[in-house]
């Protein structure tokens, strides 16, 4: 029986190929992948190095890929699934997009930023959209990617 967390699974593993792609092209090894409506509409990995752009995290650009797919800023029926846990910079833009629900893989203790964003609160005072989070999909599969990149660079 295929439940949600083989559904999240599968996507994952998708996202790890986005970020092994990236690491064969000096990337930290990052990658994203958007469901929306339950389909896959976008991939992406990280890209800040080759396009000399801080901006060009995975998140980033498959939120930009999938705007311009489904033709809207905004992407209320979306998962976005990373492998690594998203910084302060992209959950903002998850927010803005209005991404329904974010899953990650690994968490990352020195720059992700999930646990600001549940801070805060809701309501005319604080954020207008709160995305639903699922931590530690394939964790140990996206940690040991990371830091087998990163051991091979030193």
């Amino acid at each position: 029986m295929n439940g949600p967390h083989d559904r999240d699974a599968g996507f994952m593993r998708l996202a790890l190929e986005e970020a092994r792609s990236g690491a064969r092209s000096g990337e930290v090894p990052v990658g994203a992948v958007i469901v929306y409506d339950g389909e896959l509409i976008a991939r992406a990995h990280n890209a800040p190095i080759g396009a000399n752009d801080p901006t060009a995290h995975a998140e980033m650009l498959v939120l930009r890929e999938a705007g311009q797919i489904v033709g809207a800023p905004r992407l209320p029926r979306a998962t976005l699934y990373v492998t690594l846990e998203p910084c302060l910079m992209c959950l903002g833009a998850m927010i803005h997009a209005r991404v329904e629900q974010l899953v990650f893989g690994a968490a990352d203790p020195k720059l992700g930023a999930t646990g600001h964003i549940e801070s805060l609160p809701l309501g005319p005072e604080g954020l207008n959209h709160r995305l639903q989070i699922v931590r530690g999909v394939l964790a140990e599969e996206a940690g040991a990617l990371l830091t087998e990149f990163f051991q091979a660079r030193r």
